[in-house]
C-alpha cells in the first residue's frame, strides 16, 4: 500500500466517480474518491496525495477554485476533468495551475495513460542529459540569461537575484527552453517532451503554460516566433 501511487478523485457524479474509481485502483492505484470540492480539499489537506484528478463542475467548490487552493499548498500534479471540450473550461484550469486535462467521456485507458505520462516527468523535473546550452553563461550546472538564472542541478530558478516558484511542468518547460536557447521549438515538440505525449494534444496546454512561466520569469524572456513556436531570448 505505502508503495501505490496516491489519487485524489473528485467528482460528482456516482456512477463516473464509483467506475473510474475501480478501474483506476484495478490499475493498482490507491483512490480517495470525493463527491464536491470542499471535501475533496480537506481530503488533499488530509492524505496529500501523488495527484489529483478534479472534475471542473463541482457542487460548493468548483474544480477550478480547489485547484487554485491546491496550488496555492502544494505543486502537486493536477489534472481536471471536464464534460466539455470548452476553451473557457479548459483555459480556465490550466490558468489556475493544473498540469494537463482529459475531457469527458473518457477511456479508462487513456486517463491512465495520462495520468502516468504526468507522474513521469513529475518523478524526472530534470528531464535527463542535457547537452549545454549555447548562448548562455554555464556555472556548474548554473545557467544565466540575463538576470534569470536556472540551476539545471538543484532545480531551482532565480530572477534578479530572488527566487522564482515554478511548477514542476513549469521547471521542465523552462529546462527545454534553456537548453536551446534561440532555437525556436514547435508547440507540438514541447508537448512530446514536456507533456510526454507521443500523439497529437491540445497546443493550449502549452500556450497557457508558457503565459505562466513568462508571469514568472518576465513577459519578453520567452518570445513567440508566429507560426512556428516559441524561443528563449539568449
Amino acid at each position: 500500500m505505502a508503495d501505490q501511487t496516491h489519487v485524489l478523485f473528485v467528482e460528482d457524479d456516482d456512477v463516473i466517480r464509483e467506475a473510474t474509481q475501480l478501474a483506476l485502483e484495478r490499475d493498482g492505484f490507491a483512490v480517495t474518491a470525493m463527491p464536491d470540492g470542499l471535501s475533496g480539499l480537506e481530503a488533499f489537506r488530509a492524505d496529500r496525495p501523488d495527484i489529483a484528478l478534479l472534475d471542473v463542475m463541482l457542487p460548493g467548490l468548483d474544480g477550478v477554485s480547489l485547484c487554485r487552493r491546491i496550488r496555492d499548498e502544494s505543486t502537486v500534479p493536477v489534472i481536471m476533468l471536464s464534460a466539455r471540450a470548452d476553451s473557457i473550461d479548459v483555459v480556465l484550469g490550466l490558468e489556475a495551475g493544473a498540469d494537463d486535462y482529459v475531457t469527458k467521456p473518457f477511456d479508462g485507458a487513456v486517463l491512465v495513460a495520462r495520468i502516468r505520462a504526468v507522474l513521469r516527468r513529475f518523478g524526472h523535473a530534470g528531464g535527463g542529459d542535457r547537452a549545454e546550452a549555447g548562448g548562455a553563461a554555464d556555472t556548474g550546472g548554473v545557467l544565466t540569461f540575463g538576470e534569470l538564472e536556472v540551476d539545471t542541478e538543484g532545480m531551482e530558478v532565480r530572477r534578479a537575484g530572488r527566487p522564482v516558484a515554478l511548477t514542476p511542468t513549469e521547471m521542465r518547460l523552462l529546462l527545454e527552453f534553456s537548453s536551446a536557447p534561440g532555437t525556436v521549438l514547435s508547440r507540438d515538440k514541447l508537448l512530446e517532451r514536456v507533456w510526454d505525449y507521443g500523439w497529437g494534444g491540445d497546443t493550449r496546454v502549452v500556450d497557457v503554460h508558457v503565459q505562466r512561466l513568462r508571469t514568472k520569469i518576465g513577459q519578453d524572456r520567452i518570445e513567440t516566433v508566429r507560426g512556428f513556436g516559441y524561443k528563449l531570448k539568449a
